[in-house]
């Protein structure tokens, strides 16, 4: 290695202890990626997890910038020298990966690189990731690598501790799932048993008020009152559950860090581009921040399902003691009165209650060919 022992070792002591401290796989997978890169003085580092589709799952970049990354385009395929480091299960370290016969060129926009160094990422026999480096920062003589044998080995190191936080950061948020589905199933029995009570006593009581409303009806009165007041606590029992499934991620991270990660699973998985601004904010009542987050769901599900985007924006700022949340595409747009008319709501009614219960108003604006902008204000706590 080119620096010194100590130095050394307290550099991949810290890229451990970094990689141990973050239990959400994206998180891990990133800080893999910036310790290696820092690591071995490379310009440029990457790590893919395969899909099973020939594709990656996830690819996570370090050295280069949003703008380029956006450019580049549809992550990338496992062909050449990526499928190499999946499918043969030993390192590459080449003087000039352009040279390699697997090489199979880049998109027009993707940085040029020359020496690389690649290594799987193993959980036992099975590949669960590649990490490549490109651009040792190192003078390097005609037609050489600048990645060394050195390299390779500390890489390595690097590539093991990486199976095992990427494997704990998989386990975690697998328990993390279950113990979601498992509290959903409770709460649903709870709310079936707890409900189901209240509509039967509800249909009983509109029964009896329909046979007494000829021959009693100061009494149907009565029961008709009844089936009001029955009919309140069912849908109090309805939101005490909706209450209860506030998304742990919510709960835990806050609105910005949710929607923002919720945005980086849709821009990958849609071909519109989706991107998320937020900084700043307060955190909010907590139905507030589960409202903003209905109701953005509600509207990147109308934009990248409805719209026809190619574009859609999300952003959440501080307003006053509380929040504005906006989502904007530039899709087809739509009349929202025809809408109305013709009894189709695209959700607008949910949304429009959502922000009415918990004190916020909703917006939409929209025209045909115009595309939309639904816009909601909480006034925060």
């Amino acid at each position: 290695m080119s620096q010194g022992p100590r130095s050394g070792l307290a550099a991949v002591s810290s890229a451990l202890l970094a990689m141990s401290r973050h239990l959400e796989v994206r998180d891990v997978l990133k800080t893999i990626v910036a310790s290696a890169r820092e690591l071995l003085d490379a310009q440029y580092a990457a790590l893919g997890v395969p899909d099973d589709h020939g594709g990656f799952a996830q690819f996570v970049v370090d050295g280069v910038s949003e703008e380029q990354w956006r450019a580049i385009g549809p992550l990338p395929r496992q062909h050449g020298i990526l499928a190499a480091m999946l499918h043969e299960a030993k390192a590459e370290r080449l003087a000039d990966v352009r040279k390699d016969p697997r090489f199979e060129g880049w998109p027009e926009a993707h940085p040029d690189m020359a020496d690389f160094l690649g290594l799987p990422i193993r959980d036992g026999e099975e590949i669960i990731g590649a990490l490549f480096l490109a651009n040792k920062r190192c003078p390097k003589p005609e037609g050489s690598c600048g990645f060394t044998q050195d390299d390779e080995e500390l890489l390595s190191i690097l590539a093991q501790h990486a199976a095992i936080a990427l494997t704990n950061a998989r386990l975690y948020e697998r328990s993390r799932e279950l113990t979601i589905a498992e509290e959903r199933s409770r709460l649903a029995h709870e709310l079936h048993d707890a409900v189901s009570q209240k509509l039967f006593s509800l249909r009983l009581t509109a029964q009896a008020a329909a046979a007494l409303v000829d021959r009693d009806p100061a009494r149907a009165k009565g029961e008709l009152h009844q089936v009001a007041a029955l009919a309140a606590e069912a849908v109090d029992e309805l939101r005490a559950a909706v209450v209860e499934l506030r998304p742990a991620a919510l709960e835990e991270d806050g609105l910005v860090a949710t929607l923002r990660t919720q945005i980086q699973v849709l821009d990958r998985a849609h071909t519109a581009r989706v991107t998320f601004t937020g900084a700043g904010l307060r955190a909010l009542p907590a139905a507030q921040e589960e409202a903003m987050l209905r109701v953005a769901q509600e509207a990147l599900h109308n934009a990248l399902r409805h719209s026809g985007a190619e574009h859609v924006d999300v952003s959440v700022r501080r307003r006053g003691c509380g929040a504005v949340l906006r989502v904007t595409d530039d899709g087809g747009g739509f009349d929202p009165t025809a809408v109305r008319r013709a009894g189709r709501h695209l959700g607008l009614v949910s949304m429009r209650d959502r922000a009415g219960g918990v004190g916020g108003s909703l917006t939409v604006e929209s025209a045909p060919g115009k595309g939309t902008t639904i816009e909601m204000e909480v006034p925060g706590g």
